[in-house]
């Protein structure tokens, strides 16, 4: 039997980069995924055509993590196919680089809509539909602890917001069983953030290992806070940065 056989798992932005790799993971471990998309409609049926062409569960649903009711009807939609939630990776998350005084109320709202409020409204949605023993797993940023650049004020803003949501939600679940994670990348190979992109060398100089991550490094790390090994792992921030941040 499979680590994570018969586990729903809902997880946000999950047709390409880290989410995909999530996705693929979480399914191969033998989870029924269902994931969000904004954009990518194409991507997010090439994908769930790969994993069922392998005997694997993934469904995609289109929802803006930008827009609350969206993030709502997502957890509702898993919850009327599948009846709960086992797992709940809250990944979607954008972000807006510039210098601080040419950010726009729009950028904030953007951003802080996207990283920060659709992970507490997807929380708090399926929450009712979790059960002890469920897992919720954030993606941060390294970012959130250390800003190596200038532009990055309004994501490392809203993305150092949720090692205190973190904390606190594992206060208030502890007692239901529910246990809740953040995993805080650093440069990770991505289209958002290519490794061979215009800022890559900077990024690059600041990581002690001297390479970037792959999408799949973050996937693996979920993939174990999603399991039973990581029982008694709650409330913490796992950094994953090649040392960045060391």
């Amino acid at each position: 039997m499979k680590r994570l056989e018969n586990k729903i798992a809902l997880v946000t932005g999950g047709s390409r980069g880290m989410g995909a790799a999530i996705v693929k993971r979480l399914a191969a471990e033998g989870a029924t995924v269902v994931f969000t998309y904004v954009k990518g409609a194409a991507a997010a049926a090439a994908l769930v055509a790969e994993l069922t062409a392998k005997g694997e569960k993934a469904s995609a649903l289109a929802a803006d993590s930008a827009d609350p009711a969206a993030v709502i009807a997502s957890v509702n939609e898993t919850v009327a196919q599948h009846g709960r939630i086992d797992i709940l990776v809250n990944n979607a998350g954008t972000a807006v680089m510039k210098a601080f005084t040419e950010y726009t109320l729009d950028d904030y709202e953007h951003v802080m809509g996207v990283n920060t409020r659709a992970v507490f409204v997807g929380t708090q949605a399926a929450l009712p539909y979790m059960s002890a023993g469920s897992r919720i797993i954030t993606i941060g940023s390294c970012m959130a602890d250390r800003v190596v650049g200038p532009h990055g004020t309004l994501y490392s803003m809203s993305k150092s917001a949720l090692i205190s949501f973190n904390k606190g939600l594992a206060r208030d679940l502890g007692a239901r069983g529910i246990t809740t994670n953040l995993v805080q990348p650093g440069p990770v190979d991505t289209d958002m953030n290519p490794a061979d992109g215009p800022h890559a060398d900077f990024q690059r100089q600041h990581i002690a290992l001297g390479h970037y991550g792959k999408a799949e490094d973050v996937a693996d790390l979920v993939s174990f806070l999603a399991g039973p090994e990581s029982s008694y792992i709650n409330g913490s921030a796992l950094t994953i940065d090649g040392g960045l941040n060391s």
